[in-house]
């Protein structure tokens, strides 16, 4: 069997064929085609969101092949109209997102992911993002390395909440909330849940859970029914001095609201892994924001992630091998 191992710089072609030949070894003639990502941003390509742009690159890598695993390449439907032999397309990301996933049903081509990939390194993360952003790391870090040392940031408007016996708003309860909940309870703090799809202790609605939040983070995912869920209104709910974090997805929120509601103090501040368009466009109010801590979309981002994502994924390869069911198929 011929497979196609199209890694990148993050989920490298060595993590996945070292996966593969772990998973069915002796079963695959293993090609590879480098991505560009993430030296290269991705994007739309075609129908498909958050891809690499190498649509006439994959095709050719794709002849005579009957499974593909890859992170980022376009599984468009010029791609797959291109690939009569692809049976299998394998995306090591928690969402296919990359993948149409109406063409390659038509064309009978299954569709897999690896959802949980990357769980414990955006919780990690998350949190590392509500501290410094209460703490203000970033800010007396930059201070001190040009000279300058300011004691005022010790005044007492100026510091902010501490953890324990605060309460911590999740939006959104799935492996990665789940896995924030209990980080924070580590630390004493109180933790309420908004997610319509889970019924666990501390459940409340959305207005709810923001009126009573010192902190909330953000971590559902991005429907059309989310998209924009935490606008003007519902920054307001929050209380005054509180902080905001979004690991998630930027379609979430309102980022001009977000930005007015720091510039106004109403939020003692705010951390951004996710943005509405990305990379950031210069002359964007997110550059010029007081206590807006932004790092560029790599929560997700630890050595464990992407073995844990050529893991998943050759698996599924070796399910489909042996002629068993796909766990994580995408495609009806």
């Amino acid at each position: 069997m011929r497979v196609l191992v199209a890694g990148d710089h993050f989920v490298q072609n060595r993590l996945l064929a070292d996966a593969l030949r772990r998973e069915v070894p002796g079963e695959v003639d293993i090609r590879e085609l480098t991505l560009p990502w993430p030296v290269e941003p991705f994007g739309r390509v075609g129908e498909v969101d958050e891809a690499s742009d190498v649509e006439d690159e994959l095709i050719e890598a794709l002849r005579g092949v009957e499974v593909c695993v890859t992170q980022m390449a376009p599984l468009t439907k010029r791609v797959l109209d291109a690939s009569p032999d692809l049976r299998l397309f394998c995306v090591s990301r928690g969402g296919p997102v990359n993948a149409n996933l109406e063409a390659a049903a038509q064309a009978g081509v299954a569709v897999t992911y690896a959802p949980g990939r990357n769980a414990v390194a955006t919780a990690e993360h998350t949190l590392a993002m509500l501290l410094a952003a209460t703490r203000r790391i970033p800010q007396t870090h930059a201070d001190l390395a040009g000279g300058v040392w300011r004691g005022d940031y010790y005044m007492y408007d100026n510091v902010g909440p501490e953890l324990e016996g605060s309460t911590v708003g999740l939006v959104g309860y799935g492996a990665i909330g789940r896995r924030v909940a209990r980080m924070l309870e580590g630390f004493g703090a109180d933790v309420l849940v908004h997610d319509p799809y889970v019924d666990v202790p501390g459940r409340v609605e959305l207005d709810e859970l923001l009126r009573r939040s010192r902190f909330v983070s953000l971590h559902a995912r991005a429907t059309p029914e989310t998209a924009g869920m935490i606008g003007t209104a519902e920054l307001a709910a929050m209380p005054r001095g509180s902080v905001l974090v979004n690991c998630a997805r930027g379609a979430l929120l309102d980022y001009d609201a977000l930005c007015d509601a720091l510039d106004s103090g109403h939020l003692f501040g705010a951390a951004m892994d996710v943005f509405p368009e990305e990379p950031i466009p210069p002359g964007s109010r997110l550059l010029t924001t007081p206590n807006l801590i932004m790092t560029p979309h790599l929560a997700g981002a630890s050595k464990e992630t992407a073995m844990k994502a050529a893991a998943i994924v050759a698996a599924d390869v070796a399910r489909y091998v042996r002629g068993e069911p796909l766990v994580h198929v995408a495609t009806p």
